[in-house]
């Protein structure tokens, strides 16, 4: 995992409810963690482009849900900073859900884009994705 040079408004807290945008059998996910993020005490944990969080699934095939998985947040709502001073949101959140901790997508296809910076930091997942914004 490499580390990203924007500066990432992360707006997705935990308990977040997160659609996902690929094959894999969930629908909805429940962030429960943001893996290495560090705030101040009483401050919820919150995710950006390009974290990985552990999420519950809410809804999809019925073998998925209520299982722990790890996701990696694609898309957010929320605009953030580019260095080269560009502003950039989505018009939707989005996840995709991973087989394991390293980084390699579950699913086979992505619906819709994926931010450029997570192509940079998850070749696996920019391996699969047919357009990078």
């Amino acid at each position: 995992m490499k580390p990203i040079k924007s500066s990432i408004t992360r707006a997705l807290p935990v308990q977040a409810f997160v659609p996902t945008c690929d094959n894999s059998g969930a629908k909805m996910l429940k962030i429960v963690s943001v893996k290495g993020h560090k705030t101040v005490k009483g401050r919820i944990p919150a995710a950006g482009v390009g974290d990985l969080v552990l999420a519950s699934v809410k809804k999809g095939k019925l073998e998925m849900r209520k299982t722990v998985v790890p996701a990696i947040i694609v898309r957010q709502k929320k605009e953030f900073r580019r260095p080269d001073g560009t502003r950039v949101k989505f018009e939707d959140n989005a996840a995709v859900v991973l087989k394991d901790m390293k980084g390699n997508p579950k699913g086979t296809i992505f619906k819709g884009p994926i931010a450029k910076e997570v192509a940079e930091r998850w070749p696996a997942v920019a391996k699969v994705a047919n357009i990078v914004v």
